[in-house]
């Protein structure tokens, strides 16, 4: 007789089910032996990270295969987030926080001598992603499986992620982000789905039995996409969906006959270009093989994820008319575009369906989301490059432009402007492939990802696609999740909210509005006060065990933590610092509402301007730090390898939120939100979801300075001299001298000249100094309000309170009703 199968142990109950704090030391020494090998005399805190993250992996792993199998018993339409980003920075806290572990597991780990927050502190950011857009894409994840959405994330494995940011010498210098060092825990390798994407080739055509013409992609280029599996818990919930991100192997290991002629490196460096697909995120494009490297990446994870998907799909349908009811694909940004031809190359080539037939089908299954307004962001690709890389694809990219023009021209007979703006193909010394355009054609939905930047996109940057198909056009706000950014990240304030006015709030965030009445409660508000001290005494010693910097925790913590970039006007943050070291200068004994000025992100390796612009962050803050003038005043500092667990310590922290792009160049923004939503108030331009946060916050309880986005359009069209601005301003003409006369750079007088003619000779593309004087008055007006400690409370009860618009929750409820038309599905 054949053995009897062992029931798993997770069925029979045991430790690795339960959830009480003797099972979990139980299941964490089990770890510590037979999964780490190790005894109690030889574990190390890295064992003990490793042994706890598996107990919790444990807890996920039933409720992993429950979710699946359910969405297959249900047949349920499922979505696929395609994304080339998704920071979802450590797991360990947010799984526990989501399980409902946390308390259990952190007196477990007492008992055995650890410290859970240390333990915690072990695990390497997973930094899959650049900034808000990888970021959004995790909060989604979060809310889908939190509100039981069949949903499931596609992305690159990245070896290494977003580089660590070093400062030496006040420049940022960049390191490998080797996050993988120590093993991933949280991963399953699939190597059963193991997926061939092809590249470069050439094309051959052949006719069937029955005379059918039909066309075959021959002598590619092949690399193999392995898929690795991180699950994604919903809080309070069964459901655990998942993130499923490709490696790049080799189709072989290495050529042998080159190793047997004693070429040694020639015999492995196939493989290792191959791999090097998944090396890096974002290789610099500056040079045509960044360019390739980077193309390559976009189609890889593209292919690999729809071969997946289909095969998903045929597991339960044997013809694709249900197609677009079962699937849905959504394309976070532009990088995933691609998808458009490979799905109707699939469909066609290998699947046998006609034209008309493949593209009714791709229209109903993708949608685009937008996240740039900004021409020069939008994703442009060399003709000969991907004719080069894609033979067969932009045949089909050729065919899909010229019915959509023919369309176009029969609508608007004569309008060649027209046709050639809304051509997939730029014409010019170099013709270029406009991924947007393609985007649009070949999705049933574009959104844009708040109120402003939708209007935008309609009026401005696709106006005349929108004239043509305006019922493709809508708009979804951004969200966050307040799970990791209140609930984790913020203990002190949740807790306090919570034992107010109950937990509702982690899956209902309007909730948050039953906080309203306790804005006159002088003790709440006492409350508030001492959670928000509370935080920033952490962020404080953060600063200095790691900067040695010490800062006033009665000081304004004032914060512009984001990706950098000159339109995210950092550098107009640097000239009120300036501005306000000179106010101090001048008159040392005057009365000062002392600051501490918080800066932190990370400038793209080839970005000249914005790390001249870190640069000079650190020798502004080397002069005002060390000057006894501004001691107890005013502090300044660049918080490096800015990161998602390092913006868990400083957003709790923050009194004021520096969101001041220039009016229409933001999207959305979602720092702006965590910061208001963890208690901050906000200093901003009404740009990307600004405006949205002021409607809902109250005019009196953000802000607002500066040109609107109509304001720039017009200062612009009309001719902007900036130099008029610096003539007329002697504070202004006083900073950018400074700056340009080396006064932060002694050893180097000429250092930040280029800065200065950016904004004075080279057009200050961004606006600064037309915003200047309106920001340094704004800026003052938040110094007044500061002063008023109990009523700056009332407005940050009321930032908080009014915060239930923007969780990801919303977001997603939305796309899954508007464009997914999907529904939860409960697993028991």
């Amino acid at each position: 007789m054949p053995a009897k199968k062992k029931t798993p142990a997770s069925v029979n109950g045991d430790i690795f089910s339960k959830t009480d704090v003797e099972s979990l030391k139980k299941a964490f020494m089990t770890h510590v032996e037979y999964t780490l090998a190790k005894d109690s005399y030889s574990t190390t805190k890295l064992d003990a990270y490793m042994a706890i993250a598996h107990v919790v992996r444990d807890h996920l792993i039933e409720r992993w295969l429950k979710t699946q199998k359910a969405y297959y018993e249900q047949d349920a339409k499922r979505v696929y987030y395609l994304s080339l980003e998704f920071l979802i920075g450590r797991t360990l806290g947010n799984s526990l926080v989501n399980l409902g572990l946390l308390d259990e597991c952190h007196k477990a780990l007492h008992d055995l001598g650890y410290s859970l927050e240390e333990i915690r502190d072990l695990e390497w950011d997973a930094g899959l992603g650049n900034g808000g857009l990888g970021r959004l894409a995790a909060c989604f994840l979060d809310s889908m499986a939190t509100m039981g959405l069949p949903g499931y994330g596609y992305g690159i494995r990245y070896e290494y992620g977003i580089f660590f940011q070093k400062l030496i010498n006040g420049y940022q210098v960049e390191t490998p982000d080797n996050w993988m060092r120590y093993g991933n825990p949280w991963e399953f390798v699939r190597p059963e789905h193991l997926y061939k994407v092809k590249f470069k080739g050439r094309l051959q055509d052949y006719r069937d039995e029955d005379g059918v013409m039909h066309i075959e992609w021959v002598d590619t280029e092949d690399v193999m996409a392995m898929a690795h599996d991180i699950p994604i818990p919903g809080y309070g919930t069964e459901t655990v969906n998942n993130l499923r991100l490709w490696s790049a192997k080799s189709t072989r290991a290495f050529d042998l006959s080159f190793f047997n002629s004693g070429d040694y490196i020639g015999a492995v460096q196939h493989k290792n270009e191959t791999e090097n697909i998944s090396r890096v995120l974002y290789p610099s494009d500056q040079v045509r093989e960044g360019k390739e490297l980077r193309l390559k990446q976009q189609y890889f994870f593209v292919s690999a994820s729809l071969q997946d998907i289909i095969r998903r799909y045929k597991k339960t349908h044997n013809n694709f008319n249900s197609f677009p009811c079962k699937v849905a694909i959504q394309l976070n940004d532009t990088h995933p575009a691609i998808a458009i031809p490979e799905l109707m190359r699939i469909l066609m080539d290998e699947e046998g369906i006609g034209w008309d037939k493949a593209w009714e089908i791709t229209l109903g299954t993708i949608a685009y989301t937008n996240h740039t307004v900004m021409p020069e962001a939008l994703e442009k690709w060399p003709v000969e490059l991907m004719e080069q890389l894609f033979p067969r694809h932009m045949q089909i990219i050729y065919e899909i432009n010229q019915r959509f023009l023919t369309e176009v021209q029969k609508c608007f007979p004569g309008d060649t402007g027209r046709v050639r703006n809304m051509s997939i193909i730029e014409e010019g010394a170099v013709r270029m492939v406009r991924m947007a355009n393609l985007a649009i054609i070949g999705s049933h939905s574009i959104n844009g990802v708040a109120e402003l930047h939708s209007r935008i996109l309609k009026e401005r940057v696709f106006k005349d696609f929108y004239q043509v198909m305006p019922e493709k056009f809508q708009n979804k706000t951004n969200g966050i999740t307040q799970r990791r950014w209140l609930k984790k990240s913020n203990k002190a304030l949740s807790s306090l909210i919570t034992e107010h006015i109950g937990d509702k709030w982690v899956t209902d965030l309007s909730e948050l509005k039953k906080l309203l009445p306790l804005v006159d409660d002088a003790s709440f508000r006492k409350k508030w006060q001492t959670a928000k001290r509370k935080n920033k005494a952490v962020l404080s010693r953060y600063i200095n065990d790691n900067i040695g910097v010490d800062v006033d925790l009665d000081s304004m913590f004032c914060s512009q933590v984001k990706r950098m970039h000159e339109y995210k006007r950092q550098l107009l943050n640097v000239l009120n610092v300036i501005t306000m070291y000179n106010r101090i200068k001048d008159d040392p004994k005057a009365d000062f509402v002392p600051r501490t000025v918080l800066i932190g992100g990370k400038a793209a390796p080839a970005y000249f301007m914005a790390k001249l612009i870190i640069k000079l962050m650190n020798c502004v803050a080397d002069v005002v730090n060390f000057d006894p003038d501004c001691e107890g005043k005013l502090k300044v500092v660049f918080l490096s390898n800015y990161n998602v667990s390092l913006a868990e310590i400083i957003i709790p922290a923050t009194d004021l939120s520096e969101q001041i792009s220039t009016a229409g160049t933001e999207a959305s923004g979602t720092g702006n939100m965590k910061f208001a939503l963890n208690g901050a108030l906000t200093i901003g331009t009404l740009d990307g979801a600004n405006v949205e946060i002021g409607e809902e916050v109250g005019d009196d309880n953000i802000f607002i300075f500066g040109l609107t986005a109509p304001e720039v359009e017009k200062l612009e069209n009309s001719g902007y001299n900036p130099m008029e601005y610096y003539e007329k301003n002697t504070e202004l003409k006083r900073v950018i001298d400074m700056i340009a006369d080396g006064f932060f750079s002694h050893s180097s007088p000429d250092l930040f000249k280029p800065i200065r003619d950016s904004l004075l000779y080279h057009g200050d593309k961004y606006l600064l100094l037309a915003d200047y004087a309106a920001y340094v008055k704004c800026q003052d007006e938040v110094s007044l309000a500061y002063l008023e400690r109990d009523a700056w409370t009332r407005k940050s009860i009321i930032n908080v309170a009014n915060m239930g618009k923007f969780s990801s929750d919303r977001t997603i409820a939305e796309y899954a009703d508007d464009i997914w038309n999907i529904k939860p599905v409960a697993v028991s």
